[in-house]
């Protein structure tokens, strides 16, 4: 039997953003979803309330251990009014692995799905429909459990807020400056980079205000092992394209299955375009620019869809990917995903659900 969602909404609406000044990440919604977790409960009492600040103790075991996943979505309102959500399932399929990795409680996932739905139906007139704007849906999960000994917790709470968005980058979909980071390190196999919990994004902060002291964008992530094999750019999934073939490196577990990055080489399959998932060197794209082969870079993922890379920075040494344009490919993916999501292209592949 399923879990009852009870709505309280809110007595005092908010006043809608202006849709041309969105930004990333700094307006919210009038409501959010909670859920708690206990041993003897488990997860129980699904919620809708009016959005606003929560009363946690200080020793709650999320800001002494980290003990803390999220997910990241979106939804579109399309030109027909339609509400649309893409590929949601494989959110909700990743979160769970990272519950798995945390040791964090699995959550029905169809009923977290279907939690969130309620919840952007019930915020529905929140999400912008200026070109390039989305509703971010933010879900996560935090352990709650007021003790500072080190264990999994055994109590939590899983939330879901929203935010209108804008572009993720303010220069939009225009190449980007990279600095390839040797000194610091993403993740390693083992560890935790292929799963989306707070403290890998923590510990990736130091190298990016470092590279934007530098006057670059974003840094390029090397393997943690040898220093020398290419795994993200910033918080993205990572693309190149050497002659005819996209190349992008493998998931060996320290890399985050994108769904933008799924979705990426399903789409340029379907186009009769060559792609390979293997490790790829730093040493070797430098090669490649060298002579003549590297037509594109880019990143992929749910914020910016697709970052088209300009500039590469290595020990010194800078490269121009397709002369610091944006590469036709790059476009083409952009277009075609967008336009999926936001209902605008047909989608061939199934991948949007509507609310």
């Amino acid at each position: 039997m399923a879990m009852e969602i009870t709505v309280q909404k809110t007595d005092n609406p908010k006043e809608k953003p202006d849709q041309g000044n969105l930004g990333f990440g700094t307006n919210f919604t009038d409501h959010m979803f909670i859920m708690d977790y206990s041993k003897d409960k488990g997860w129980h009492d699904a919620r809708i309330v009016p959005y606003g600040p929560m009363k946690f103790d200080p020793a709650m075991a999320t800001l002494h251990y980290g003990q803390a996943v999220f997910e990241g979505m979106k939804a579109y309102k399309s030109p027909d009014n339609r509400i649309l959500l893409f590929r949601p399932e494989k959110n909700m399929e990743r979160l769970n692995n990272t519950n798995d990795r945390m040791c964090i409680p699995r959550i029905d996932e169809e009923f977290c799905l279907e939690a969130i739905k309620k919840l952007v139906n019930i915020d529905k007139e929140w999400i912008p429909t200026a070109p390039g704007t989305s509703l971010y849906i933010r879900p996560f999960i935090i352990a709650t459990d007021k003790y500072l000994g080190l264990k999994p917790s055994s109590t939590y709470k899983f939330m879901v807020i929203l935010s209108p968005v804008g572009a993720y980058y303010p220069q939009g979909v225009n190449p980007v400056e990279i600095y390839v980071e040797n000194e610091y390190v993403r993740a390693i196999p083992g560890g935790t980079g292929h799963v989306k919990t707070s403290g890998n994004y923590a510990a990736s902060l130091k190298a990016q205000a470092e590279a934007s002291a530098r006057g670059y964008v974003q840094v390029l992530w090397l393997d943690g092992l040898e220093r020398k094999y290419i795994e993200e750019v910033g918080s993205m999934n990572v693309f190149f394209k050497i002659d005819s073939e996209l190349v992008t490196p493998a998931l060996v577990g320290s890399i985050l299955p994108g769904v933008t990055r799924d979705s990426t080489i399903e789409l340029v399959k379907s186009w009769g375009i060559k792609v390979t998932e293997r490790r790829v060197s730093i040493a070797e794209i430098f090669e490649e620019h060298k002579k003549g082969r590297l037509d594109e870079a880019f990143g992929t993922g749910t914020a910016a869809v697709i970052s088209p890379i300009g500039e590469l920075n290595w020990e010194g040494r800078s490269i121009k990917v397709n002369d610091g344009k944006t590469g036709r490919l790059a476009e083409r993916i952009y277009q075609k995903l967008t336009g999926i999501q936001t209902g605008e292209l047909e989608d061939d592949f199934g991948w949007t659900e509507k609310i």
